[in-house]
């Protein structure tokens, strides 16, 4: 499981490396935390959270600044969360997250970049029973037994705790979250390597070389798309 997530993160941060794409979802995705609540990250639990996932993938601080003077400025824009599932080659399983201002337009071009690369829509509840929501968190400098002796003290419970390329990578239930990283912070560990509440996969499956060439595709075209913030499936990549 760990080494899955990492090979995710480290695929999306080449992918990434020298677009603005991913500087735009955040904008967006704090935006809407910041509209939700308070601007102030103190006291606004999911924008604090957001933000901390943005440190992770080195948001500029002007992305951030912007995006919460605009919801301070009152801005009308509002934006709707949206989940779709859907399947690709072979049985493969997707999850795909979007916030939109558009509906219509999202569900079109979901529908399409499934349709048009070998897989299919599916309704409400088709795939996510096979996923399992996990507050992920990585830090570095410890080992995993260090980990958990910290984490045992602040009585906070886990799921899993694993070494993972010189990181130590925490898997929990997401209402965990916060007190996870608050038994870091306590211990004076305040970067994390992974800030994620992500769905997870209770089973991967692999595909073959022709099948696994289609269905990355049809993944980096649904990220590609202007509305949709994370996808989520059960394919392993590979080293």
């Amino acid at each position: 499981m760990g080494r899955k997530w990492n090979n995710i993160k480290e695929k999306k941060a080449s992918k990434d490396a020298n677009t603005s794409r991913i500087y735009a979802k955040f904008g967006v995705e704090i935006y809407v935390a910041a509209r939700q609540g308070d601007p102030n990250p103190e006291s606004n639990q999911a924008l604090k959270f957001v933000l901390e996932r943005a440190k992770t993938y080195n948001v500029p601080r002007h992305i951030i600044d912007r995006a919460i003077e605009k919801a301070k400025g009152g801005s009308e824009e509002s934006y709707t969360e949206l989940r779709y599932e859907g399947f690709g080659p072979n049985g493969s399983m997707v999850i795909v997250d979007a916030l939109t201002n558009n509906v219509n337009r999202t569900a079109a071009d979901v529908r399409a970049a499934f349709g048009k690369n070998g897989g299919n829509m599916g309704v409400s509840g088709s795939v996510s029973y096979m996923f399992d929501a996990t507050a992920v968190i990585g830090v570095e400098g410890k080992s995993a037994d260090e980990v958990l002796e910290l984490l045992m003290e602040a009585d906070v419970d886990v799921r899993d705790i694993l070494d993972e390329d010189e990181q130590v990578i925490v898997y929990a239930e997401p209402d965990q979250f916060h007190a996870v990283q608050e038994a870091f912070k306590q211990a004076g560990i305040t970067e994390f390597t992974v800030a994620e509440l992500t769905m997870l996969a209770q089973n991967e499956i692999t595909l073959s070389e022709d099948a696994l060439a289609k269905f990355e595709k049809m993944i980096d075209v649904l990220e590609d798309l202007e509305d949709v913030q994370q996808v989520y499936h059960n394919v392993d990549l590979g080293e």
